[in-house]
């Protein structure tokens, strides 16, 4: 894999796990609105947790997808998955 399309999985994996992470450190109000019960955006938003928390789950997530695309044990080309023959029919 080369750096640019390693550093394009990482921005592809971090983006989507943004939006897993994204509600973990966000804490509702404690009171809701008296007219219409919404509490509405959360009171205080802990961005900077929420961005470490996603680069490291990133990271890690990145590490293990890194590990199996350069594997041998897990290719197309050799070991248990080689596809066997001639494929130009």
């Amino acid at each position: 894999m080369s750096w640019v399309t390693g550093l394009m999985l990482y921005g592809v994996i971090w983006w989507i796990g943004l939006f897993a992470v994204l509600p973990f450190f966000a804490r509702p109000v404690a009171a809701p609105d008296k007219q219409t019960g919404w509490r509405g955006a959360p009171e205080r938003v802990r961005i900077s947790h929420i961005v470490l928390a996603n680069t490291l789950v990133a990271l890690v997530l990145w590490s293990g997808c890194y590990l199996v695309i350069t594997s041998d044990h897990l290719s197309f080309r050799h070991g248990f998955l080689a596809i066997e023959g001639d494929m130009g029919g």
